[in-house]
């Protein structure tokens, strides 16, 4: 059967299901919509199934044809990837997953400095607390938080990072020894690894019962000290632009013990390595990444 299937008849197939319409489908391939209809009702016939449901002005996949588009569209464009990497014109892309507070307080922020270094490359971020699944071959590189759970792969563990309590310059005048937080609204970031109690150990204090708000990211507790509404206890990389502009300050840096641990960590199938968009990647983000973030006292 797969032999008496021509690849124009899966291109068009690919493209209408894509565009969602067998005349946008046409456009993109320099046909007639009649021409994609007819390649796709043959390869109905052949493959014995109905891909699409048509009406006089809109096609939908039927289940048979979602399937097969899972397969297509994914065969397609890791064709097209290709085709990019091996022709001399076009910038190679660089498919990243970043936990999202790093993708948003760190990352971003420094994309341009990246295109700055690689004109020639581009970048396609995405940022969600779920791990990049390099078994379908959607990401290249991750950047993970926490334990990396992917099996297979290069773990790089990035530098450690410091967490210290953060607050506005106003809030930080009444802050002057560890105690002085027991009187202070106290802003938690549940999925952080490092927590209120643990730091209030490592200065010899019991932990009092924590009211008030709490923030399942980082950048959104970040946020929120930044606004006078509380200490929060964060890493001082991941709060790096609020602290250069003043609007978040260490308080206690040099007058309590701060915790260092490695939190983020770039891994990446041993394959894509040998990228030389990867690598590059993978070398700047180190680069950037490999001077100390120090916090010099109030």
């Amino acid at each position: 059967m797969l032999s008496n299937v021509p690849i124009s008849a899966i291109r068009a197939f690919e493209a209408a299901a894509r565009t969602g319409s067998f005349r946008d489908a046409a456009n993109e391939l320099h046909l007639t919509p009649s021409a994609v209809s007819h390649a796709i009702r043959k390869l109905e016939d052949t493959l014995r199934t109905v891909l699409f449901e048509r009406s006089a002005r809109s096609v939908r996949l039927t289940p048979a044809g979602e399937n097969l588009m899972r397969h297509t569209g994914a065969a397609f464009d890791q064709l097209r990837r290709g085709l990019e990497e091996v022709a001399a014109r076009g910038p190679q892309l660089v498919r990243v997953h970043s936990a999202p507070s790093f993708a948003a307080q760190w990352l971003a922020p420094r994309l341009a400095q990246f295109f700055a270094a690689y004109p020639k490359l581009e970048v396609r971020l995405a940022a969600s607390t779920d791990y990049a699944r390099f078994s379908n071959d959607d990401f290249d590189i991750d950047i993970v938080y926490g334990p990396p759970r992917a099996e297979g792969v290069e773990v790089v563990p990035l530098p450690e990072e410091t967490v210290t309590p953060l607050c506005s310059p106003a809030l930080a005048k009444s802050i002057r020894k560890p105690a002085d937080l027991l009187d202070q609204t106290l802003i938690r970031s549940d999925v952080k690894q490092v927590q209120w109690h643990q730091w209030f150990t490592a200065n010899g204090l019991e932990a009092p019962a924590l009211h008030g708000m709490r923030f399942d990211r980082s950048f959104l507790a970040i946020a929120t000290a930044a606004e006078g509404l509380g200490v929060a206890l964060e890493s001082t990389l991941l709060a790096e632009r609020e602290l250069a502009s003043g609007r978040l300050v260490a308080s206690l840096a040099g007058r309590a013990n701060d915790i260092r641990y490695v939190g983020h960590r770039l891994i990446y199938p041993r394959a894509s390595r040998q990228r030389s968009a990867v690598r590059a990647f993978a070398d700047w983000l180190m680069a950037q990444l490999d001077g100390e973030h120090a916090i010099s006292p109030r």
